[in-house]
């Protein structure tokens, strides 16, 4: 799979750096989180792609047939896509490590890739992601550090679903951290200064 497989942004970092890819929510594109990403990560080099499915002139990872009704077969498709994109850019880089962060239809489809791939990112922040199936593993996740941010009163993604979902992590090997709001489907200080102690943590170790 190409480099430009996907229309991304690529933000240099120092050499030696880590390596971060940034996913857009729905509506967002290659600018919306590609800053965010830099500031939990300083100094990291960044790849953010673009969705490449329209939703109505807004861009998406996958297809949908309603809210929370995912086109099963085009997430397949995308999933493939996004390993294969992934694993060209860090070929390229060769970076001390692979994080990756995601919000909402970016969470989704982040979490989708670290199925089927679960060697990927090193460290995976996941912002509020919809997960309605249960995930096929292609592996273990041990040594793999994920954080899952969430609102207990999100419409979107109910508190019930980020719960299964970690279960499913933990199940599979990985470290997972949770950071609740009381709040909806926005992302809160919180959730932010969460994920800055996550990625400096995983720098350390």
């Amino acid at each position: 799979m190409s480099k430009d497989a996907y229309i991304h942004k690529l933000l240099p970092g120092n050499q030696g750096s880590p390596l971060v890819f940034a996913f857009h929510g729905t509506g967002g594109d290659e600018n919306q989180l590609i800053g965010f990403a830099r500031d939990l990560v300083p100094g990291a080099t960044v790849v953010s792609p673009r969705g490449d499915v329209s939703e109505m002139g807004a861009a998406r990872f996958f297809r949908r047939t309603g809210e929370g009704v995912y086109d099963m077969d085009d997430l397949a498709r995308a999933t493939a896509k996004m390993a294969g994109f992934v694993k060209a850019h860090v070929e390229a880089e060769k970076p001390s490590e692979v994080y990756a962060l995601g919000y909402s239809n970016g969470a989704n489809i982040l979490a989708s890739v670290l199925f089927a791939a679960p060697d990927a990112f090193d460290a995976t922040a996941l912002m509020h992601p919809l997960i309605p199936f249960a995930p096929d593993l292609k592996g273990s996740l041990a040594g793999r550090r994920v954080l899952i941010t969430a609102g207990r009163r999100d419409p979107i993604c109910p508190p019930d679903m980020t719960s299964r979902l970690e279960s499913h992590l933990r199940d599979a090997g990985a470290t997972v951290s949770l950071e609740w709001h009381e709040g909806g489907h926005e992302v809160r200080p919180n959730e932010i200064e969460a994920a800055k102690r996550f990625f400096a943590k995983t720098e350390q170790e």
